[in-house]
């Protein structure tokens, strides 16, 4: 039987100007994929570079992480915008972060929306295939990441690109497979052994126990540990523990 094994990512490069954010370089010494903040909801000229220099010299697969132009949300605001701003921001800090790879000899793996236009994509399907069509005219190679089970995961795979569903360590799920909205009771998960054993449970079953106390099947390729919380060093290192345990192989989706 061939070994299961998973990916560990983490949003990082939120930082900005004088604003820290996050645990980066902490984080990432136990993560396989980085989601680097491009500047629209996150991140800085500056905070790109360093990041991107960071992540290389830990040999961690460098990725985008594009979002809405809202640095005073944190992205996390859902905005009216077409299918056309969708693209052409997605192209804009796609390449905006591949030219600080190259400064490396680097190339990016992956790309993950963030925030609110990763769940805008995960139930719009012309949202979603808005960002999957620009991931696929920028560089067909790079891996799109996407809520498992999501419209965005169905777009990546109409455009021919290869798709990476995401799971969340940290977050209460809906009996569709969505995930609770973050103004609702519950949506956070604070209890870290009930987190871990959610997660055990995703990748080695297949399976979440939803908000309605059922079951429900869910495909874990790469798990989202948020880099900015107050935990998340020592819940990457527990995590990480927790599959060598059970003979899980933590490795990047895009090094498979």
């Amino acid at each position: 039987m061939k070994r299961k094994s998973v990916d560990l990512n983490s949003d990082i490069g939120e930082s900005f100007g004088l604003y820290r954010i996050g645990q980066d370089e902490e984080v990432l010494s136990f993560i396989t994929s980085a989601n680097v903040a491009c500047g629209y909801h996150a991140g800085d000229p500056n905070v790109m570079h360093q990041t991107v220099k960071l992540a290389k010299s830990q040999g961690v697969a460098i990725g985008a992480h594009p979002g809405l132009p809202d640095l005073p949300g944190f992205g996390r605001r859902v905005m009216e915008v077409t299918p056309e701003d969708v693209y052409n921001m997605t192209v804009y800090q796609v390449s905006s972060l591949q030219g600080f790879a190259q400064l490396y000899q680097e190339s990016l793996h992956h790309v993950k929306p963030h925030g609110a236009l990763y769940n805008m994509a995960a139930k719009d399907p012309v949202i979603a295939e808005a960002i999957a069509s620009a991931v696929r005219d920028i560089n067909s190679s790079l891996v799109l990441f996407g809520l498992a089970g999501s419209e965005l995961v169905r777009a990546g795979k109409k455009f021919g690109l290869k798709v990476a569903e995401e799971v969340f360590a940290d977050r209460a799920y809906e009996p569709d497979g969505s995930l609770r909205s973050r103004t609702e009771e519950g949506a956070i998960i604070h209890n870290t052994q009930i987190a871990k054993e959610r997660v055990l449970r995703m990748v080695a079953e297949g399976v979440v126990l939803a908000t309605d106390g059922t079951d429900i099947p869910i495909t874990a390729d790469t798990i989202c540990v948020h880099g900015d919380g107050e935990q998340a060093l020592t819940f990457v290192k527990e995590l990480r523990a927790m599959f060598l345990a059970h003979d899980i192989e933590v490795k990047a989706v895009t090094r498979t």
